[in-house]
C-alpha cells in the first residue's frame, strides 16, 4: 500500500514547458437582423438558459478588439461557465440570433418562450474610456420579468473577468449558492519524462485561461496553497536540495523561507485570517505539525507530539480547529484538534486509510483522499457520513471551491501516469476536466476575486 503522508509532502507535480497560447480572436459576429431562435431541451433536468451574443449601442474599437466582437466573446464565457456548474444547458452564443440593443432591456419574451428557453441572458457591452462596461441582465422568460440587472466595469483587456462575474451573478440568483466562477487556480505543472519531471507552480483562471508560471522549474515544488486574500502562496520547494516551506508574493514574484534553517518543512496551509501558517516539520525521525507567523519571525509552536507522521493540516473556516492526518494508529487516518493542539481525536472510521483532509469553507464537511483505492470523498466535520465522489484510477489532492459546492483534485491515468486536474460537485455527478497546457497536479482554488 502506498503511504503518502510524508511523501504527500514530496508528491506533486510539475512544469508545463510553455504557456498556454492565447485563444484566437472570435470571428466578427453577423450583422443584427430579425431574431430567430431554435432551442432544444436541457440535458438531465438542467435549466435551459439562452445566452445570445451581447449587442452594443455602437461598435467601438478597444485595446481588446471591437465591442461587437467582445459581445460575442463575453457571452461565450458566460455560457461556458454556466455549463461547467452542471445546473444549466446554455444555448448560444453560436447558432442563435443576436438580439438588438433595445431588446437587451426589453426582450421579446414570446419568441424565447415558444423556443423553450427558461431564462435569457439579455446583456450588452459598451466602451467607456479604456474600459468595457458589461450589462448583465437575466430574464425569467416564463414569468416575463427581470431577475438580475448588474453592470460590471473592467479594463477592456480584462473582458474575460466581466464574463465570469456575470456568470457568477446568474449562478447565485438561480441556484441560491455563493459565487465561485471568478476565481483562480494554482497547481503544479509537470513536463518531461515521468522519472525526471520538471515541476513548476502555475496559475490560471478557473476555466484554464490566462495561464502563466510562477516558479522557474529549477527546483521541485509541491502543495501550493493560497492565502485567504489570494495574494500569496505557501508551498514546499526543494530549492537548496532540502524540502522547506516558502511564501511567494504572486504580484511581485518575491519569495522567502517561512522558517530559516535546515529543518525539513512541508504541507503548509494559511489560517483563515492569513496571519499564521500551519505546516509539518520533520525532526529526529518524527514529523509533527507546527504553526508560525505567516509574516516570518518568531518561534514555531509545536501542536502534535505523537510518534510517526503527523501532517497535512487544514484549518476550520473560523480558525478554531485543525484537521490533519496521522499514522499514530498504525494507518493513515484523519484527526481533528483545537488550534492550540489540544483535544486531538480521530474522526475517520469508514474502513481503509484516509489522508489529505481539507476543511470545507462552509465548515460542515471535510474532503479527503481514500488511500489505497485513491478516491476523493467527503465526511462530516465531526466524522462519519462518508461519501465517495470520484471513481478514477488514482484521484487525490482535494481543494474546495470558495462556495463549498465543488472540489478540485488531480487524477493520474493508469499506464501512462499522466496527471490532470478535475472538478466534481459535492452533490455527485461526473467529474469535469480542467484545461491545462501540460500535466498538472496538486491544485489549490483561490478565494473569490474582488
Amino acid at each position: 500500500m502506498r503511504h503518502f503522508a510524508l511523501p504527500l509532502l514530496l508528491l506533486a507535480s510539475a512544469a508545463a514547458a510553455q504557456d498556454q497560447p492565447a485563444p484566437a480572436p472570435a470571428a466578427p459576429p453577423p450583422a443584427q437582423g430579425p431574431l430567430e431562435v431554435d432551442v432544444t431541451g436541457g440535458q438531465n433536468g438542467a435549466q435551459v438558459i439562452a445566452v445570445p451574443a451581447m449587442p452594443t449601442p455602437a461598435d467601438t474599437q478597444t485595446p481588446a478588439g471591437s465591442t461587437s466582437t467582445l459581445g460575442q466573446q463575453v457571452a461565450g464565457i458566460i455560457a461556458s461557465d454556466l455549463r461547467s456548474t452542471g445546473l444549466f444547458t446554455p444555448l448560444g452564443p453560436n447558432g442563435i440570433g443576436r438580439y438588438s440593443f433595445a431588446q437587451s432591456t426589453a426582450p421579446d419574451y414570446p419568441t424565447w418562450r415558444s423556443a423553450g428557453a427558461g431564462q435569457l441572458v439579455a446583456g450588452s457591452v459598451r466602451a467607456e474610456g479604456g474600459n468595457l462596461v458589461v450589462a448583465c441582465n437575466l430574464q425569467d422568460v416564463g414569468a416575463g420579468r427581470e431577475l438580475v440587472h448588474q453592470d460590471f466595469t473592467v479594463a477592456a483587456t480584462d473582458w474575460r473577468r466581466a464574463g465570469h462575474k456575470c456568470a457568477d451573478a446568474i449562478y447565485s440568483r438561480l441556484s441560491g449558492e455563493r459565487a465561485f466562477l471568478d476565481t483562480r487556480v494554482v497547481y503544479v505543472a509537470e513536463t518531461g519524462p515521468r522519472n525526471r519531471l520538471t515541476k513548476r507552480i502555475a496559475i490560471m483562471d478557473s476555466d484554464g485561461s490566462n495561464h502563466r508560471f510562477l516558479t522557474e522549474g529549477d527546483a521541485t515544488v509541491t502543495t501550493p496553497r493560497f492565502s485567504p486574500d489570494g495574494t500569496r502562496l505557501a508551498y514546499m520547494s526543494f530549492q537548496g536540495r532540502r524540502p522547506r516551506v516558502w511564501v511567494l508574493d504572486i504580484a511581485s514574484g518575491t519569495k522567502r523561507l517561512l522558517i530559516p534553517g535546515i529543518a525539513m518543512t512541508s504541507a503548509p496551509r494559511f489560517s483563515p485570517d492569513g496571519k499564521q501558517i500551519a505546516f509539518a516539520m520533520s525532526r529526529n525521525g518524527t514529523t509533527d505539525i507546527y504553526i508560525a507567523p505567516a509574516a516570518g519571525g518568531g518561534t514555531p509552536t509545536r501542536l502534535t507530539s505523537a510518534p510517526g507522521i503527523n501532517t497535512a493540516p487544514s484549518f476550520s473556516p473560523d480558525g478554531s480547529r485543525i484537521a490533519f492526518e496521522s499514522d499514530r494508529s498504525g494507518s493513515q487516518q484523519i484527526y481533528v484538534m483545537n488550534a492550540d493542539g489540544s483535544d486531538q481525536r480521530r474522526i475517520s472510521f469508514g474502513g481503509g486509510s484516509h489522508g489529505q483532509p481539507v476543511w470545507s469553507p462552509r465548515g460542515n464537511q471535510i474532503a479527503f483522499t481514500r488511500v489505497g483505492a485513491f478516491r476523493i470523498g467527503v465526511m462530516s466535520a465531526s466524522g462519519g457520513g462518508e461519501k465517495i465522489l470520484t471513481d478514477g484510477w488514482q484521484d487525490e489532492s482535494p481543494s474546495w471551491a470558495p462556495n463549498g459546492q465543488f472540489i478540485m483534485f488531480n487524477r493520474t491515468s493508469q499506464g501512462s501516469g499522466a496527471t490532470a486536474l478535475y472538478a466534481v460537485s459535492v452533490n455527485g455527478g461526473p467529474a469535469r476536466r480542467l484545461p491545462t497546457p501540460r500535466d498538472g497536479s496538486d491544485p489549490s482554488w483561490s478565494p473569490l476575486q474582488d
